[in-house]
């Protein structure tokens, strides 16, 4: 296929009548400061606006040593938390003139060292990971002449800059209602066990039904991975177990919640007497018969922070926040119940 004919920084010049050094200042900006007259200015401007021109990006990032590009490594792009993630990025970034490169691990330690090598080679300035690994080995040597920031999840105890949600607090907070409500039995659907949500979440959870004064029962524990198809067999499972469904139940994510609808909608006499949660939150849940209680991520703040810890370690600036943040997460109440027990047990506080 023939390339069409893209006008160059020599044509504008010839096209004005002036140098090629004359037209590279005024395009890249720098026309006032070389004190080009304004009339240059305008022609030459005119001219590039006219014949569409579009400086080099090659030519961009060699001049400047950086390629402009950040990579950002998922593990499912289709997960809902790692797509609200990627939105917010890809607009912050794409704002300051940044282009991301989408990369996913589809949750494989060994995919992910493989995408993490394609975007180094890609030459990316910087990298921002949810990661799947358990050791930061890797990253950390990458981050010598790289920076690497952790979104979501740590890697092992790595102490490479971090930015994720406090899952526990929130889901104590949750559990303790559930569990007042639902002593006799509440359970647990989670992921991957090693990772460090999974491990903020569980403890939340125990923390949440110790300060209910139920006792945990092992049986209620349930940890596959984050799929949905797991949600949807934990419950089938736990069900088939009762005999009925669960009283009281909880999803560490919504792709489980996905999978435990997707039961329920299709066994609709399980949905009798059970009360619902979940961490993570999605505006559909506003519109089910189901009262759903759910835990929402700031993804804004997440992405934000991200973001400027990233731009300020490429930038080679002094980090004006810390190097781990935890971002508060925010309980959606739906249960009525629930809605009125977190109220009476807020204000038993503020009387405390």
């Amino acid at each position: 296929m023939k390339q069409p004919n893209r006008i160059t920084i020599s044509n504008i010049a010839e096209l004005a009548g002036v140098s090629k050094a004359t037209a590279s200042l005024v395009l890249n900006g720098k026309g006032d400061e070389y004190r080009v007259s304004e009339d240059t200015q305008q022609r030459i401007l005119a001219i590039a606006e006219e014949h569409r021109y579009q400086p080099s990006f090659h030519a961009r990032a060699l001049r400047s040593s950086r390629s402009h590009t950040i990579g950002l490594v998922l593990p499912f792009l289709t997960q809902f938390t790692n797509a609200s993630l990627a939105k917010e990025l890809e607009s912050l970034f794409r704002n300051a003139g940044i282009q991301i490169i989408i990369a996913c691990s589809d949750e494989d330690p060994e995919q992910e060292r493989v995408v993490v090598n394609n975007l180094l080679q890609r030459q990316v300035d910087g990298l921002i990971v949810i990661s799947s690994n358990t050791s930061d080995e890797a990253y950390s040597k990458i981050h010598s002449y790289v920076p690497v920031v952790q979104l979501g999840r740590q890697i092992g105890d790595s102490s490479l800059p971090l930015i994720m949600t406090d899952a526990t607090t929130a889901t104590a907070h949750l559990i303790q209602v559930l569990g007042t409500q639902s002593p006799e039995e509440v359970y647990y659907f989670g992921g991957e066990p090693s990772l460090t949500p999974s491990k903020q979440r569980l403890s939340g959870y125990k923390q949440g039904l110790q300060q209910a004064q139920v006792i945990v029962r092992p049986e209620w524990i349930r940890q596959r991975n984050y799929l949905s198809y797991s949600g949807y067999d934990m419950m089938e499972e736990v069900c088939n177990e009762l005999g009925r469904p669960p009283k009281a139940l909880f999803t560490a994510s919504f792709s489980l919640l996905e999978g435990v609808l997707q039961y329920l909608n299709q066994n609709p006499e399980m949905q009798q007497g059970l009360h619902l949660a979940s961490f993570d939150d999605h505006e559909l849940l506003d519109f089910m018969p189901l009262h759903v209680d759910s835990i929402a991520q700031d993804y804004t703040a997440l992405a934000f922070n991200a973001f400027t810890m990233l731009m300020a370690l490429m930038e080679d600036k002094p980090l004006t926040s810390p190097v781990n943040q935890t971002i508060p997460a925010r309980i959606r109440w739906r249960h009525p119940e629930s809605r009125r027990l977190s109220k009476l047990m807020a204000a038993d506080f503020l009387r405390k």
